[in-house]
């Protein structure tokens, strides 16, 4: 069992609360005895995980853009550390929006660190970006920590960006030679894989395109069946990402640095075998593969090599991709057929 009693009553600033991933991490967070400032945009879906959970902490629904929203929002707040997952997170959509997407996701994180300046309260900021950051070469090995940051579409660029400038701030404004004598805060980066789990209605995502069409009795249209992915459920990275906090905020300055999440590195699947995985666990989930192709680019291999937090962290996978798969299945199940929302249920028993 994973003992995170450092974050109770500690006052922790979540951007992105209301997305797919920070409602999973606000929750975890409040059953940690954490004092939770939400800040993002408006929930996007209808229905959408962060009002279902109906959970009771300070938010507030801003743009983290607007750099005198946001800082007086942490100012006011004096958080002991920030987890910053606000993002445009959809590849598709950022060749539909790059603008917005690299504004979100580079000058959103910039905001973030500029704000966090001179707070002394903040003993650590931890930034989510993704495993897409990597310069993805489509090598079979798992890109490591060191690897060079790239990106082909706006949203993978958007984060190796965000990344650069991490490591940009880390070493002009938080340099780790002048902790604890001319600042007091430690900036780690977090890189995960594709996140899968209940609660998820976003677009252009495999698994809740699957269950939209399932609900409607109808078949999802697959674009890319041998694609892989290092699919892990949501509560993996999120354990990640807590650890990781805790090292900061224990003033561990050696962990201040980028992380990768993912699953094992013989765990990794295909959409292909995805499907076949969900659509065992439930019958209702039905598909066809698109055979014209006629979409835009995204990388067919891509996968993370957890060494590092394995061995530094103390961090590892603990449900198989199977197991993922399956409990986010039944997440969905259990939600339109017996109106039962697991969440809570789910962390108790990751947490076992």
């Amino acid at each position: 069992m994973m003992n995170f009693e450092i974050y109770k009553g500690k006052k922790v600033f979540l951007t992105g609360h209301t997305g797919f991933k920070g409602s999973w991490m606000a929750y975890w967070l409040k059953m940690l005895g954490a004092e939770v400032y939400g800040y993002s945009l408006a929930p996007n879906t209808e229905p959408n995980h962060h009002s279902l959970l109906s959970l009771d902490f300070q938010s507030q629904y801003a743009n983290i853009c607007n750099l005198d929203i946001l800082s007086k929002a942490i100012k006011n707040f004096q958080p002991d550390i920030i987890f910053h997952l606000a993002a445009q997170p959809l590849v598709r959509y950022s060749y539909k929006n790059p603008i917005e997407t690299y504004q979100t996701n580079v000058i959103g994180t910039v905001n973030i660190m500029e704000a966090a300046r001179g707070v002394e309260s903040i003993k650590g900021i931890v930034i989510i970006t993704t495993d897409k950051c990597y310069e993805n070469v489509e090598q079979t090995k798992g890109y490591v920590e060191t690897d060079r940051m790239g990106g082909y579409d706006p949203y993978s660029s958007s984060k190796g960006c965000a990344e650069l400038a991490v490591n940009s701030y880390r070493n002009s404004f938080f340099n780790l030679n002048e902790y604890q004598k001319n600042h007091q805060t430690l900036i780690a980066s977090a890189r995960a894989g594709n996140v899968i789990g209940g609660g998820d209605w976003s677009e252009d995502r495999l698994i809740p395109d699957i269950i939209r069409s399932a609900i409607k009795g109808e078949k999802t249209l697959i674009r890319y069946p041998k694609a892989t992915r290092p699919w892990q459920h949501v509560l993996e990275p999120i354990s990640g990402y807590l650890m990781l906090g805790e090292r900061l905020l224990n003033g561990d300055k050696e962990f201040a640095e980028g992380w990768n999440f993912g699953p094992q590195e013989n765990d990794v699947l295909t959409v292909g075998e995805v499907l076949a995985i969900c659509k065992k666990n439930w019958d209702k989930i039905q598909f066809q593969i698109d055979t014209e192709n006629k979409h835009f680019h995204e990388a067919g291999l891509l996968s993370l090599n957890i060494e590092k937090a394995k061995t530094k962290l103390g961090w590892k996978p603990r449900w198989s991709n199977e197991q993922s798969i399956l409990n986010t299945i039944n997440w969905y199940r259990n939600y339109y057929d017996l109106g039962v929302i697991d969440t809570d249920m789910q962390i108790k028993e990751f947490n076992l």
